[in-house]
């Protein structure tokens, strides 16, 4: 199984180690876990931490001695917080529990207190922690494995700080571990830090598809960096408040072409022919004993989850369970949450008409006469049997399709390696993205690159899915395009943000948006979170987002 190839990176069974970080981000202080312990440093546990950091969420696993205080420890996951802020505040999920914070992301009401957005933010800065305690430690050092550790921990360190400034704007910063509080950055000021960082690591990093499995290559730097190009007018905009106006930021539309046609055509990363294959349980193909799944050839960046050694509430199994209904076809653990599912103006997006369908526990048999617009598309994974399109009552699972997305079967049929935890891991970065990022940066401006034009990018991904060929595309195709291709992925906000469809007054509503089933204009406040209130007062630095 999967794990034998995990143990050079991912040693989790040693996973106890000497070194405990505190979650209080106030002043990114450390301490050994156990008083009584000298701290001490072992480069390859801790370079394991910053990896492992990504699936598990403490010390011991699935739950115990959580790396994050504050927060239910199976809430704390890298991936489930950045899904839950991602997709469970935009026009594709709504969750039915009622825990503390969640019916406040549904309705685009948090405030510097929800749980979850001091959730990810202490998870954003245990991770930069991590890294900047590794880069400490390891500086000066010249042989080819600390080289190599040291520029993957800065892209991972780069790559939180991404979220924070698209998620939080001007946040603390710091490159060390010290006690004093840090101060706080400007958007525009960590767009440039992160992009210089991502520029600086990538030359020592792995050539794209030589890196060990679950490690990061050039390819994940690129797709970054397109990424934080394609966005960064909003990263280096200056938003209003009570004594300045607000100011345009500046263009990237050629940077992040030029990153997302790298990524397409020096790669060698390739989409792969089945969509389904790459949330299966075995998508790590070969190394999980597959020789079915061929998902590898796609994912750029997976985030290694096993049912027997990574095992987590936050990870892959809660994109499965939470979605899940044990009325649905069996997704490969007994786990079923009923928790997670889709909004019609998600469902809308491939069927803008009529939803008639063959067979309504699986949307992506096709439309029967008449004839949806879409009559097809792989990518409609949903169960929409005993269920409801639209949402009366957002603490009803019933009540909208259930998304079939994330599965923890095996394309080859096989047996995974726990009927509880999964296998599945997730493709974090993958290579279809690029594809996107690059027509909407030359429909915006960008110069084609390699006769490459966005509706041949765009009918690629198109052809992939069996769905419609399209003649033309312009920006609203490549939005709607985003959500058929990355549902329940975890970018839905900053895609609407960027399209200026998100907060303030705006020319799109979904189901609940603001609180009201219609949906109606949310305060231009929610273009970002807030900083949690308990860090406002830890830290005297930090001054709290417009607005909140």
């Amino acid at each position: 199984m999967k794990y034998k190839f995990l143990k050079y990176i991912l040693p989790v069974t040693a996973l106890t180690l000497v070194l405990g970080f505190s979650s209080c981000v106030g002043d990114l202080n450390m301490e050994p876990i156990d008083p009584s312990v000298t701290q001490t440093f072992d480069q390859d546990m801790v370079f394991a931490k910053i990896y492992s950091s990504l699936t598990l969420t403490g010390q011991e696993g699935p739950a115990g001695d959580g790396d994050v205080v504050g927060i239910d420890e199976g809430f704390s996951a890298f991936a489930r917080l950045i899904w839950n802020l991602n997709e469970l505040t935009t026009d594709e999920a709504a969750c039915s529990w009622g825990d503390t914070g969640i019916p406040d992301l549904n309705q685009n009401k948090w405030n510097d207190s929800n749980d979850f957005t001091k959730g990810l933010y202490g998870r954003f800065y245990f991770n930069v922690t991590l890294c900047n305690h590794f880069l400490t430690e390891t500086a000066g050092k010249t042989d080819e494995k600390s080289v190599k550790q040291r520029a993957e921990a800065r892209f991972m360190r780069a790559l939180n700080y991404y979220y924070l400034l698209d998620m939080f704007g001007n946040v603390p910063f710091t490159e060390v571990v010290a006690t004093e509080p840090p101060r706080q950055i400007l958007r525009k000021d960590l767009f440039k830090w992160v992009e210089a960082e991502l520029k600086a690591c990538e030359p020592d990093m792995y050539e794209p598809r030589t890196a060990p499995y679950y490690r990061v290559d050039k390819a994940a730097n690129w797709l970054l960096q397109s990424r934080l190009y394609i966005n960064g007018e909003i990263y280096t905009s200056v938003a209003a408040t009570d004594s300045t106006t607000a100011a345009p930021g500046q263009t990237y539309w050629n940077e992040a072409a030029t990153y997302a046609h790298k990524v397409i055509a020096e790669s060698g990363y390739v989409l792969n022919p089945s969509y389904k294959q790459l949330f299966m349980g075995d998508n790590a193909g070969v190394l999980d004993g597959s020789v079915i799944n061929t998902a590898p050839q796609e994912i750029i960046f997976p985030i290694a989850c096993d049912g027997k050694q990574t095992k987590s509430w936050g990870a892959s199994l809660f994109l499965i369970a939470s979605t899940y209904k044990s009325d649905m076809t069996s997704v490969g653990t007994k786990e079923a949450w009923s928790g997670n599912r889709t909004r019609s103006s998600l469902i809308r997006k491939f069927f803008p008409g009529s939803i008639n369908v063959s067979n309504t526990s699986d949307l992506t048999t096709g439309a029967i006469s008449p004839a949806s617009r879409y009559t097809r598309d792989d990518r409609a994974m949903f169960f929409g049997t005993g269920r409801t399109l639209e949402i009366d009552n957002l603490g009803r699972f019933i009540e909208g399709y259930s998304s079939a997305k994330w599965t923890n079967v095996r394309a080859d049929g096989g047996a995974t390696s726990d009927n509880q935890f999964t296998d599945t891991d997730i493709p974090f970065m993958r290579a279809a993205e690029a594809y996107l990022t690059y027509a909407e940066a030359v429909l915006r401006g960008a110069a084609e690159i390699g006769g490459l034009t966005p509706l041949s990018a765009i009918s690629t991904l198109r052809a992939r899915s069996r769905a419609k060929v399209l003649t033309i595309v312009d920006l609203s195709t490549v939005l709607d395009e985003r959500a058929r291709e990355f549902h329940f992925e975890g970018h839905r906000r900053t895609d609407l943000i960027r399209f200026g469809k998100y907060a303030g007054t705006v020319a799109y509503n979904w189901p609940w948006k603001g609180g009201v089933a219609a949906g109606q204009d949310i305060d231009v406040k929610y273009n970002l979170f807030a900083l949690p209130a308990s860090d406002l007062n830890a830290n005297s630095n930090l001054k709290q987002n417009p607005g909140y």
